[in-house]
């Protein structure tokens, strides 16, 4: 409350229990806790609706005729969502991969005219690390070189692990930190036994998803790839009632 409603006072003290008491006449009132939850005006219906819609995978226009809110509303709220995903996915990148993890790049964006392949322009590079039957990872990047692969392979995965990779020279580095398998490929089709379906198995399941939005803004394609990323570590669960619990943390920096 900005001023006390019974004198109009605009000085407070501040209480451990999270209440507000007005100095000059002692009135206390309850301040509301300031969650992601709280964060739009839509109704508390329509927000656990689109909640629903979201967990779902269901883009914004397709449920246009089913929500009497205008579709720039919509989107910011599931914008939030997004940023809600993004922050819980960063906080929990900060436990290591171990055991057989399997490392790739590759590049996400429609067609475009000229050059193809990793020096396409208007497309983003992706770099992820999969654990074999477990969580992956992903990087947004803007090269292949060695200085940018090994910091990342050394914050996200524990030395002694056993890595399966392509012949990419940046991997040269890898049987210092654990052991190293090299799957080689003829016309794509790995030799042997050895291969990377895990991670190319995610690759195709993210561009799978990101399809159905007919195009992602890039100012906010980081908010989509964490979001892919969280529900592919999650597949096994109801993503309803975690994004709700989400919701319901209280929110410490404002950047949405």
């Amino acid at each position: 409350m900005r001023s006390c409603p019974r004198c109009k006072g605009t000085i407070f003290w501040v209480l451990s229990t999270g209440q507000k008491r007005c100095k000059t006449c002692g009135l206390t009132r309850k301040t509301i806790k300031k969650t992601w939850w709280n964060t739009t005006r839509i109704s508390s219906y329509w927000k656990g609706k689109l909640v629903e819609y979201f967990a779902l995978g269901l883009p914004v226009y397709r449920i246009r005729f089913r929500c009497p809110y205008h579709r720039s509303t919509v989107e910011r709220w599931f914008r939030i969502l997004r940023t809600v995903i993004y922050r819980k996915v960063m906080k929990d990148s900060a436990s290591k991969l171990s055991g057989k993890i399997e490392l790739d790049e590759t590049m996400f964006g429609g067609r475009r005219k000229g050059k193809r392949g990793w020096g396409a322009k208007a497309k983003h590079m992706v770099f992820g690390i999969y654990k074999r039957n477990g969580h992956v990872t992903t990087h947004i990047i803007g090269s292949r070189d060695g200085s940018t692969l090994i910091p990342l392979i050394g914050q996200a995965t524990k030395s002694g692990s056993l890595y399966y990779t392509d012949d990419w020279y940046a991997y040269a580095f890898l049987p210092i930190r654990g052991e190293h398998v090299v799957v080689k490929k003829q016309k794509g089709v790995p030799q042997g036994r050895d291969h990377l379906n895990g991670i190319e198995g995610f690759w195709s399941y993210a561009k799978t998803w990101l399809y159905q939005y007919r195009g992602v803004p890039k100012q906010y394609f980081h908010l989509y790839l964490k979001e892919v990323e969280w529900r592919f570590n999650n597949r096994d669960y109801d993503l309803l009632p975690l994004l709700r619990k989400l919701l319901n943390q209280r929110i410490v920096k404002e950047q949405i």
